[in-house]
């Protein structure tokens, strides 16, 4: 799905870069193969844009070019939730290192990419860290909830974490979304992990087990606007969001939507 004129991927991957990320795994399913294609080299598309002198295009072509080694595909065969996802990659993951998940149907408009400020306040915590935002009550059945040990202001120490509490069950409003820093026993959490809500193998059971057993897992309040263009909603709201954070695009998008919505409002 494309933001404006670019993938959502592209902008995870760009994200992850921000953040010193130089190795990549996209855990895929059937069906999307166009993703491997997109960053792959085109030398035929970059002569063909170079020979016309579109300086521009070339640039935006070659920013999504992947080096040889620096990525690496999986196959999740079978829709079983995002820690069976994670899990997938395990052979691929270094056992004495921490890495990162991006989900890149939660973009993140901020000054400062929001990896990067989680991969800054890791580097003080150590352990496993989630980004966190507050939510409405009545919303956090949709979401992964943190139970809150210790309220640090940007950083919270979890306390215990509940996948999508029925309404009126969750310890706070504190919801996780797509971005993890995760230690790699989160690995072997997610090999007993059993399925659980939905019937999914739920990643948030992984990392509730490192806090089971005495290990550090922090939320992180992240600066910045989250859009979940995994709705229509959100992937509009994202869409007119970044548009008019672009200089070519923000006056004709601004008037537009002036004049709509006061045609809207004149017509009630």
């Amino acid at each position: 799905m494309t933001l404006v004129d670019r993938p959502l991927i592209q902008y995870a991957i760009e994200e992850a870069r921000d953040a010193g990320i130089e190795e990549f795994i996209f855990v895929t399913s059937r069906g999307k193969g166009a993703l491997e294609d997109y960053f792959d080299e085109a030398p035929n598309l970059e002569a063909s844009l170079e020979a016309k002198g579109k300086e521009k295009l070339l640039n935006i072509l070659r920013s999504t070019n992947m080096p040889s080694g620096q990525i690496a595909y999986i196959r999740q065969h079978q829709a079983r939730g995002l820690g069976h996802a994670v899990w997938c990659a395990r052979r691929l993951i270094s056992p004495d290192e921490s890495f990162a998940v991006i989900l890149p149907d939660d973009v993140i408009a901020s000054d400062t990419a929001c990896l990067k400020q989680m991969v800054d306040a890791h580097m003080q915590t150590g352990g496993s860290m989630v980004a966190a935002m507050e939510v409405p009550s009545e919303k956090t059945s949709a979401y992964g909830i943190l139970d809150i040990e210790e309220d640090m202001g940007s950083l919270v120490r979890a306390r215990g974490m509940v996948e999508k509490p029925s309404a009126g069950k969750a310890p706070s409003n504190l919801a996780v979304i797509g971005r993890y820093i995760l230690s790699p026993n989160v690995l072997t959490n997610l090999e007993k992990t059993e399925a659980g809500s939905g019937g999914e193998i739920q990643l948030t059971d992984a990392i509730a087990q490192e806090i089971a057993e005495g290990r550090g897992v922090y939320g992180y309040r992240f600066q910045g606007e989250r859009f979940d263009c995994g709705s229509k909603a959100g992937y509009l709201q994202a869409t007119v969001a970044f548009a008019l954070e672009r200089p070519e695009l923000r006056e004709e998008l601004s008037l537009f939507l002036h004049d709509r919505l006061s045609m809207d409002k004149a017509a009630q």
